[in-house]
């Protein structure tokens, strides 16, 4: 039960694989990109900044009180999720209000998402206000990264 969640990403991955038929290198790095972001995130094997390991099983630990935005845990959570938010901002309209809500939810929702799991896998993943507050602060970057690029690539309008 505790790799349940290892099964399900490499399935998505290997069903993508199959049903897709395009072979650009585009859709192979952003497969891989969510593969690997799903085992960091849905899965018991950790990275440290050094090793890849395995956690014990638990089911881990929920902080929504202490913020700590200076940590360098913050930053890589903001770093892993810039090509999301990116990504989410090709996808709709330009609104930087609508990407801080997305982000929000979406954070929330990773971070509800491991609270859950390890409840029934034992992953033992923890929820933290901080990872929320990263992944939204993430998006909203790749969001804006992904307007300013769009508004670079416009044709001067001519008065």
């Amino acid at each position: 039960m505790r790799w349940l969640p290892v099964l399900i990403i490499i399935l998505v991955a290997l069903s993508y694989g199959v049903v897709q038929r395009s072979h650009r290198w585009g859709r192979l790095l952003w497969l891989g990109y969510f593969v690997g972001l799903s085992m960091i995130v849905f899965t018991p094997i950790s990275f440290d900044g050094s090793a890849l390991y395995v956690m014990p099983a638990g089911v881990g630990q929920v902080n929504l009180t202490h913020l700590n935005v200076t940590s360098l845990g913050f930053v890589e959570n903001i770093g892993l999720t810039v090509p999301l938010g990116w990504l989410i901002g090709r996808w709709l309209p330009r609104s930087l209000p609508l990407m801080t809500v997305v982000g929000g939810l979406i954070g929330g929702g990773v971070e509800a998402v491991q609270y859950g799991l390890p409840q029934n896998c034992l992953i033992n993943r923890s929820s933290d206000i901080n990872d929320v507050l990263a992944n939204a602060t993430g998006i909203l970057i790749g969001a804006i990264l992904t307007y300013g690029l769009a508004r670079l690539r416009q044709p001067l309008k001519q008065t």
